[in-house]
């Protein structure tokens, strides 16, 4: 089942997609940066493979419209961590006040700035809120005064041709205090266009997905 949905924040409404397998085991949110939304095809191919793998997902843009457009000349609110986080987070807190969400384990998956976002929101929010993040194509990097506060399970996905990125990645995960794994897609460029790629990322993304938010289930059954 999928809906469009309307989150009400102090400073915004944003707009999302939301898609709920029968029996679902948990729900992943979408923190989509560098200009990026819930319209972003990559994104979207993604939460198709996990809503195959029976998870729910939540595609949201954590920009307004007329923010876009500002950012669309700017280019300076898809690096606006802080915000991104903050509604990041937001978004979560929702999810755990819908009946039919609520109880279901969370977890995050961030592209470029949003996996900043996802870490940032991941850090501020209590234990159990958030059970996993996944970062594709990653700038861990910019939420690097958390990275120590991250509690939850971290999987780092990076082209194997992306050279500075992976080297961030690294870095990054020499931070991260949580269980972390960083996987290299052989072949793959930042934005994972070659054949074959992007499958790859949606597997190692399910499978962590599948670990983690299983495990939360089971703790509070």
């Amino acid at each position: 089942m999928s809906k469009a949905v309307s989150i009400r924040l102090p400073d915004a409404v944003l707009q999302g997609d939301l898609t709920s397998p029968r029996g679902a085991r948990g729900i992943v949110a979408f923190a989509h940066g560098s200009g990026s939304g819930r319209h972003s095809p990559r994104n979207r191919f993604v939460a198709e493979k996990l809503n195959e793998a029976g998870l729910a997902t939540l595609l949201m843009d954590l920009l307004t419209e007329e923010e876009e457009r500002v950012d669309d000349v700017t280019a300076e609110l898809r690096f606006d961590i802080g915000l991104l986080a903050r509604r990041t987070a937001r978004v979560v807190q929702w999810i755990k006040t819908q009946p039919a969400l609520r109880d279901l384990p969370c977890g995050l998956f961030g592209a470029s700035t949003g996996a900043a976002a996802a870490l940032v929101a991941a850090a501020s929010l209590p234990g159990d809120m958030v059970c996993a993040v996944v970062s594709r194509g990653g700038r861990p990097d910019m939420a690097a005064p958390v990275l120590p506060k991250v509690h939850c399970p971290v999987l780092l996905i990076v082209g194997g041709d992306d050279d500075v990125v992976i080297t961030l990645n690294e870095e990054a995960k020499a931070r991260l205090r949580c269980p972390c794994e960083l996987k290299i897609v052989p072949g793959a460029t930042h934005l994972f266009e070659e054949p074959g790629t992007l499958e790859q990322v949606a597997e190692l993304a399910a499978g962590w997905f599948l670990r983690y938010l299983q495990v939360a289930e089971e703790s509070f059954a």
